[in-house]
């Protein structure tokens, strides 16, 4: 079936929502942080792990299914749940993101774009009907639209045309969307023009998408600047609908964004900073390889209730990641993950009692100590 969407209730003093989403596997409140899960796996976690922390749908990577192992393998695997053993929602991003990271302006034009495979070196063309194909074929709950994601800084004469590119691209692929199993999502872009992100709004609502995605933030911005472009979305999004921002998944952020009436999100920030030493905390970002940790003896986080934070020490954890222990890494991703995770538990909470911006301004004197 297609996802369902149930606003519950919207926060007096903000835009902030408390929703559910109905899926094939299960309901789930928003707002909801998506642990990314590239090549279908969140990396150094099982399923299991991820169901422990309460994770609710996770994102996979087109693009790289695509190289590796081929949409093909995992549509004879019976589809992306049964090739990673995952039972919950997926979500699959469009590949449209690569647009950004790994094209030149000039691999992009009105066909799709040329990427060079990152394995083999071979040319390949990834284009709106191509991106569905693929998402069709891997069978997740959730397709994206194919985009193109614009950097910062830009002019505003290209951003014109890329979101008129857009437009054209989302309806090319909407017309060969088959798969009934799936829903469909129309990604607005626009960069910080208030005048675009409502035109690209307007004609994606006419396409009648089960949802949308907000993007072209997180590629360099200015906070103040993707909020005022996650406000210029929101503001004509239709409220029966999701809102989804794309690969945003700063503690800040998500309260920010929730603030200005997201539903969910995703990053790869809590499994990156994990291997790389640091960990999330609610009172700020820190890197364990510090040698303050060394012989500290107390939890990540004393009111943290994950398997990390239950069972292991700043001192072990230190030990683990000094000496490059993939199982460091992996108690890093558990509790950063799970961080996000119970900030929008908070957040769904401050939502019911119309205490948001008491909870952000706790939040915010909290994490920088001010």
């Amino acid at each position: 079936m297609k996802i369902k969407y149930h606003l519950i209730k919207e926060e007096k003093n903000t835009k902030a929502r408390l929703g559910k989403i109905e899926t094939n596997y299960g309901t789930f409140e928003t707002p909801m942080f998506m642990p990314v899960g590239t090549q279908a796996t969140v990396k150094t976690l099982s399923p299991e792990e991820l169901k422990e922390i309460h994770s609710g749908i996770i994102l996979a990577n087109t693009y790289h299914l695509w190289l590796r192992p081929g949409e093909d393998v995992v549509l004879h695997a019976g589809g992306l749940h049964k090739f990673m053993n995952w039972d919950g929602p997926i979500l699959t991003d469009s590949g449209g993101f690569q647009v950004f990271s790994l094209a030149k302006p000039k691999d992009i034009t009105e066909e799709g774009v040329k990427f060079k495979n990152i394995y083999n070196g071979n040319q390949m063309l990834l284009t709106p009907e191509k991106s569905i194909e693929i998402q069709n074929k891997l069978d997740s709950d959730i397709a994206m639209s194919f985009d193109e994601c614009v950097g910062f800084p830009h002019t505003r004469e290209y951003v014109e045309e890329s979101v008129e590119r857009t437009l054209r691209w989302a309806e090319r692929g909407k017309k060969v969307f088959s798969n009934e199993r799936q829903s469909l999502f129309g990604i607005v872009q626009g960069a910080e023009y208030e005048d675009l992100r409502k035109h690209c709004v307007e004609e994606l609502v006419k396409m009648d998408f089960d949802g949308y995605s907000i993007g072209g933030t997180a590629v360099g911005e200015p906070k103040d600047l993707q909020y005022k472009q996650v406000e210029y979305s929101c503001k004509y999004l239709p409220k029966d609908k999701v809102r989804y921002l794309m690969g945003v998944g700063d503690p800040i952020d998500l309260i920010e964004n929730v603030i200005r009436g997201v539903d969910i999100f995703d990053c790869v920030s809590p499994t990156r900073l994990a291997r790389h030493g640091h960990f999330l905390s609610m009172h700020g970002k820190y890197n364990i390889k510090n040698a303050c940790y060394k012989e500290d003896f107390t939890p990540i986080e004393e009111e943290c209730d994950c398997y990390c934070c239950k069972n292991y020490t700043k001192s072990y954890i230190h030990h683990l990641i000094r000496s490059e222990e993939t199982f460091g890494q992996r108690l890093l991703s558990i509790h950063n993950i799970r961080l996000l995770i119970r900030i929008m538990e908070d957040l769904r909470e401050a939502i019911k009692n119309d205490t948001i911006l008491e909870y952000r301004d706790n939040f915010i004197k909290n994490y920088y100590h001010e």
